[in-house]
């Protein structure tokens, strides 16, 4: 007989209420405080040219700079998530292997990437490595290959494509720094599964690549993915860190408007609510993954 899943009571007491009030109390006068203490003059209404602009020349509407680099934010920290979650796995995967050269060659990598600062990783990887990189590969003769039409579809996923090597950079720097959690997450995650599945599927005549795909990993996924979702939103707010490069993301951008508005409590505050709003709706599709997963 199946069970229904225990539904929790949400009953708020007069102690939450109250301290609910008093943190809105405190909240609301810090506001009033900031809107009429201050000696600074508020100037709200220039936020909305820069998340909505419209273009004469085309007589359309389109996004403003910061809603730009927010969408340039967006495919960051997507593509950046994606290779990041591909090679934390594998370095996850190394850090549990039997093989002791497998173990070395993660334990190496997790402990320099994570002891070194990701900013000085930033400007070594971009100034130092990959320039090389990039020259090896080919990348600039790469773009200027491409025709109109290509670079016009590849912008939706990269961004402009004369910025393309630059994008390339970071994206690989971020996924290199973040990797080196997901696999101290992965690791974890593997570990926390009892023996006795291990025993109890070799007693079946499996190996342990038929163990780990098919009883370990799908176990232990839904153990790490509160982890892995969290890893992925401070992703999001670690991308932040490639304007030191040019990026055109959404802290880029936003330094670029307050040197010609010098409304910087505006567009910081204009900031923040994006960020948050971002990663709030990344947090509320996990929960959601989450509990899917728990039902099935």
């Amino acid at each position: 007989m199946k069970t229904q899943p225990h539904k929790r009571n949400l009953r708020i007491s007069p102690l939450d209420a109250s301290i609910i009030l008093v943190l809105a109390g405190m909240l609301g006068y810090v506001i009033f405080k900031a809107a009429t203490g201050l000696n600074y003059h508020w100037k709200w209404e220039v936020i909305p040219q820069y998340l909505l602009r419209f273009n004469t020349n085309t007589q359309t509407w389109g996004p403003g700079l910061l809603t730009q680099g927010l969408i340039t934010t967006i495919k960051l920290s997507l593509w950046s998530g994606i290779l990041a979650t591909i090679l934390g796995t594998v370095m996850g995967l190394f850090r549990v292997s039997p093989s002791l050269f497998k173990r070395q060659i993660a334990t190496t990598y997790v402990g320099l990437i994570r002891n070194t600062p990701p900013l000085v990783l930033i400007f070594i990887f971009y100034f130092f490595i990959g320039d090389q990189i990039m020259a090896l590969l080919h990348i600039d003769d790469f773009v200027y290959s491409l025709s109109n039409e290509t670079k016009e579809f590849m912008s939706i996923f990269f961004g402009p494509m004369n910025r393309f090597p630059q994008f390339l950079s970071a994206l690989i720097t971020l996924a290199l720094f973040e990797a080196a959690y997901i696999a101290e997450i992965v690791r974890a995650g593997i570990e926390s599964i009892e023996t006795g599945q291990w025993e109890a599927s070799t007693a079946l005549g499996m190996n342990r690549t038929q163990t780990m795909l098919h009883v370990i990993l799908p176990q232990a996924m839904q153990r790490m993915l509160p982890a892995l979702a969290g890893q992925f939103i401070s992703i999001i707010k670690d991308s932040a860190i490639v304007s030191v490069i040019s990026i055109e993301e959404l802290t880029f951008q936003a330094q670029q408007v307050i040197t010609t508005t010098y409304r910087s409590f505006e567009i910081w505050t204009t900031v923040l609510v994006m960020y948050f709003i971002l990663t709030f709706m990344c947090s509320l599709a996990v929960r959601k993954l989450e509990l899917t997963l728990r039902r099935n």
